[in-house]
């Protein structure tokens, strides 16, 4: 009985090192899965490093915001996610390329609009609003996109996708973050919007190089 049960307590271990060990050839064998990665990589950077910088420039006295003030800043910017049920009605209708360039691009124009926020005053402030309002949409757009290319590889592996898809664009995330105080501290918002638009150009750069029409989505091992 001690025997049996021994076996069969193992045998769940087993079985998740198995799809443990399974997520790198994953991986490897799904271009799609790289591509939407990296792109949301950067987009989820880009994403990190401004609302990591926006309250620091918010509170500093160009504005002299409080911490209500800069609450108030991030529910507005939150609004920007609103524009996810026109994206995927969009992409159910075949626009998923054009729709991710346009994310990718607007992405990176939102931080040149941001580059006018730093001297303070009303005008400063809009273009501080509108800047987040273009990111927190365009970071949907990629990853309403991302989500629904991974997703029609095949139900067996989608939890699997899912998984690496999340936890590689999260690294993305973090490292935003980090980078997000490193720029505000040692050249302050110029810095921000110029470091925070290198994360969408660097994934416009991979969909330029690797995403063209035709371009696989996996391998035929993991099919």
């Amino acid at each position: 009985m001690s025997t049996q049960g021994g076996q069969a307590d193992a045998t769940p271990a087993v079985r998740y090192a198995r799809l443990i060990a399974s997520l790198w050839p994953l991986l490897r064998n799904t271009p799609l899965l790289q591509r939407r990665a990296a792109y949301q990589a950067g987009m989820f950077g880009a994403f990190s490093l401004f609302w990591t910088a926006a309250p620091l420039l918010l509170a500093s006295p160009a504005y002299g915001f409080g911490q209500q003030g800069i609450a108030l800043f991030a529910l507005v910017g939150a609004a920007g996610a609103f524009a996810a049920p026109v994206v995927g009605r969009l992409a159910d209708r075949g626009f998923t390329r054009g729709l991710t360039a346009a994310g990718l691009t607007l992405g990176a124009l939102s931080f040149a609009l941001g580059l006018l926020a730093e001297p303070g005053g009303a005008l400063g402030l809009i273009a501080l609003v509108v800047a987040a309002l273009v990111l927190d949409a365009m970071v949907a757009v990629t990853l309403i996109t991302g989500q629904r290319g991974i997703y029609s590889l095949g139900d067996a592996i989608r939890s699997r996708l899912n998984g690496l898809f999340m936890s590689l664009f999260f690294m993305g995330g973090a490292l935003g973050s980090a980078l997000g105080g490193w720029a505000w501290a040692h050249g302050g918002w110029m810095r921000v919007c110029w470091v925070g638009g290198l994360f969408p150009c660097a994934a416009l750069v991979v969909f330029m190089l690797f995403d063209r029409p035709g371009a696989p989505a996996q391998t035929q091992a993991t099919r």
